[in-house]
């Protein structure tokens, strides 16, 4: 009587008789490039924050909920619609929220709701009113009086994606960036907003806040001629425990390199003159 072994070894042969080759299925392994990626990059190497602040929540950033599971949550979205969306965030994870634009001072402001929600934004598209949907007057907050009202501890990490008014939320959130050890953001390669600030504006006003720029993720290419438009960026605090080593490699690992390379490039005899 045929064993079990012996039935899958004549399966796999079958198969590989019609040239296919038969493995064991594993779960995908996120790619380095992706938010779920680079997010695994922070726990894995020393961050764990105690609260996620999520600005611009639209309808959830689940890859920032799960890598750090343990985190109170704090979401702050403007939207009425995207209600249901938190209601159901807060069920499921240890997390509260708030409907209002984060912003410097707390007050009110009009946004530009867009038919898809999710382009809404507090500036205007550089493309005319045509595109920058329904006016629309929200609350602002603070995050700053936010976290100091809900009595909210750091570290924190912090993500905002707001269509081009990144910069104002963080200057509502000074204090809060003290105790803060990675900053993600939307950041933009292009004048789409008027007066949005560009990538050499975020990264200069990051630094002014002692954060440097640490990972790339989520790249958006727009449709008008395929050009880089848009990046997630990971900021990380200048002196802070990801940047306490400056070297490439180990010893270990370049040899690994070495070995991999042609050995023409290896040749140490000086070139002939």
């Amino acid at each position: 009587m045929p064993t079990v072994f012996s039935i899958k070894h004549l399966v796999v042969r079958l198969f590989n008789a019609f040239g296919l080759d038969i493995h064991r299925r594993r779960p995908p392994t996120p790619a380095r490039s992706s938010m779920t990626g680079a997010l695994t990059q922070l726990a894995r190497v020393c961050l764990k924050p105690q609260t996620l602040i999520d600005v611009g929540f639209a309808c959830q950033t689940s890859e920032l909920y799960e890598a750090f599971p343990d985190a109170t949550i704090l979401l702050i979205e403007p939207l009425v619609e995207f209600e249901p969306f938190l209601r159901e965030i807060c069920a499921s994870y240890n997390a509260q929220y708030t409907l209002a634009a984060a912003g410097e001072t707390r007050g009110s402001a009009v946004l530009n709701v867009h038919a898809d929600k999710i382009g809404s934004s507090l500036l205007h598209e550089v493309e005319g009113p045509t595109v920058d949907g329904s006016p629309r007057t929200v609350p602002v907050i603070a995050i700053d009086e936010v976290c100091l009202e809900r009595n909210l501890r750091g570290p924190f990490l912090i993500k905002v994606d707001v269509q081009g008014a990144e910069l104002q939320v963080l200057a509502g959130a000074k204090r809060t960036l003290q105790e803060t050890h990675a900053v993600m953001l939307e950041v933009t390669l292009f004048g789409t907003m008027i007066d949005g600030p560009q990538f050499y504006d975020v990264i200069a006003r990051l630094k002014q806040y002692g954060f440097v720029a640490y990972d790339f993720c989520g790249f958006l290419y727009r449709p008008y001629d395929n050009a880089l438009c848009q990046v997630d960026m990971l900021f990380v605090r200048e002196n802070g425990p990801f940047r306490q080593s400056h070297v490439y490699a180990t010893p270990g690992q370049r040899q690994s390199i070495a070995a991999d390379l042609d050995p023409r490039l290896l040749h140490s005899d000086k070139p002939s003159s």
